[in-house]
């Protein structure tokens, strides 16, 4: 997407990638705090033009955490100890390695 695009309603949104609606709506006003989106009442919400390099990298970090969170959430949810979801987080990322390496390779 580029600015002056116009995103999804936070429920539509929340419904295609099957999370929270709140979870959404949270981070459409955390990206409205920070300047890449403007939300307009009865209008929609939009792109603004890209933010300062410090401000997007503090919104990759922040959605990195949040997402970080969700997974410890759903572990915590399936049984798992802090230990056990990150034994799995470390083989995943493992695998995910070695599969970016074979892909550079070809």
């Amino acid at each position: 997407m580029k600015p002056g695009d116009q995103l999804p309603t936070v429920r539509a949104l929340a419904s295609e990638l099957r999370v929270n609606f709140n979870t959404v709506a949270r981070s459409y006003r955390l990206l409205d705090e920070a300047g890449v989106i403007s939300t307009q009442q009865g209008r929609g919400t939009y792109i603004l033009e890209m933010p300062p390099p410090e401000v997007a990298e503090r919104l990759r970090s922040e959605s990195l955490q949040a997402l970080a969170r969700r997974y410890l959430s759903e572990a915590k949810r399936l049984g798992y100890n802090a230990q056990g979801a990150l034994e799995i987080f470390q083989k995943t990322a493992e695998d995910w390695q070695k599969n970016s390496e074979a892909e550079e390779e070809k």
